[in-house]
């Protein structure tokens, strides 16, 4: 009897890496499949040889596959990634092609708007996409997309609890507000805040995704260094207001991305509450918060002005209810945040085509 690669290939669809949760065909971790009457041979390219999951690795593969062919004798060679690690540490998510990091100066001026709007936006676009909120303090996402008392499924890979994100309007998202009671203080030191930072990437069992967008909490902090040490970042998308001290709050996050040591790019400024719109007035403005903060930012960080986004009540009503103000067709802070995600998704593909893969960051803090 003649064995079926195809369906060899789908037996191996079963099997899951144990890192990522992602089947290893997806992973394209499977290598030089061969088969020779009762001899099915392939090689298995892990990030490392560490020998925790090699065992159970091995059994899975033979199980998956002697469920079709039961007289096969399976040999699995395992591999390390050699040129990964020369290079460094392996990715806790290689199965991300872009992280976005979304920051900001200082609180209170829309940035977790932006994050939700901005995820849903990529989603429309097509891209799959995740969301991931790493204001530790002030989880907002899970009312902003109507997910408030869920929480997440704990599924098991080879006996290690693993989190399965939620789901909203095909985004998919974690949240410390998932996990806590939406009237309990956090209340972490730095170590606590790097560890759970590191779980919402190690161990959450992320699809295959175009975009992670990760909301950031004000300022330059413990998250935001513990995000770069543990992920390489794409690149950051800075939010403001128009006005000077919220430029001045801004330009600290910017600068904090631009460091030698971090060197994570900027792909631009979205600049909210840019003027006010009545609903019965939708041609007129008004520039409670002045003007020409966004440009100012965009030209001192050499990127570019992603978006102008309207004051307009629907915002706040649609974040307060879980169904951002994107998805309403054809309202004007729809068209504002749709395009902000066609931008940014234009400074992505012209910053993979322009510059090399950003490296996750090695800092000592004292």
């Amino acid at each position: 009897m003649a064995f079926d690669k195809t369906k060899i290939v789908g037996a191996l669809t079963k099997v899951h890496d144990p890192n990522t949760g992602q089947d290893l065909i997806t992973m394209n971790m499977v290598r030089d499949l061969e088969v020779d009457e009762e001899n099915i041979n392939f090689t298995l390219e892990l990030a490392s040889l560490d020998g925790k999951y090699k065992s159970e690795l091995n059994f899975a593969c033979m199980q998956a596959i002697q469920e079709i062919y039961p007289e096969a004798n399976v040999n699995v060679h395992m591999m390390s990634k050699t040129q990964q690690a020369k290079a460094g540490p392996s990715n806790a998510v290689p199965h991300v092609r872009n992280i976005i990091a979304v920051a900001s100066g200082k609180g209170g001026v829309g940035k977790s708007t932006v994050a939700v709007n901005l995820a849903l936006g990529l989603r429309q676009l097509g891209a799959s996409v995740g969301l991931i909120d790493a204001d530790l303090y002030g989880p907002s996402i899970p009312t902003m997309l109507g997910l408030q008392g869920q929480r997440p499924k704990i599924q098991s890979v080879y006996n290690q609890p693993k989190m399965v994100p939620l789901e909203a309007n095909g985004v998919f998202v974690i949240s410390i507000g998932f996990i806590i009671e939406p009237e309990q203080a956090v209340v972490l030191r730095g170590p606590r805040l790097s560890g759970i930072i590191k779980q919402f990437f190690n161990d959450t069992l992320w699809p295959k995704l175009d975009y992670l967008i990760v909301d950031l909490p004000p300022g330059t902090g413990d998250i935001q260094l513990s995000l770069v040490q543990t992920v390489p970042v794409t690149g950051a998308v800075i939010v403001t207001t128009p006005q000077e001290v919220a430029v001045v709050d801004a330009v600290k996050a910017m600068n904090m991305f631009l460091l030698p040591n971090v060197n994570v790019p900027i792909l631009g400024v979205v600049e909210n509450m840019s003027w006010f719109t009545p609903e019965e007035l939708p041609n007129n403005k008004y520039f409670l918060f002045g003007q020409g903060g966004g440009k100012k930012l965009a030209k001192m960080s050499k990127s570019v002005l992603l978006g102008q986004v309207p004051m307009v009540q629907g915002i706040r009503e649609a974040g307060d209810n879980g169904k951002p103000a994107i998805l309403e067709e054809d309202s004007i802070s729809s068209q504002a945040f749709t395009k902000v995600a066609e931008n940014v998704a234009r400074q992505v593909a012209l910053r993979n085509e322009m510059l090399g893969p950003t490296r996750k960051v090695d800092i000592t803090t004292s």
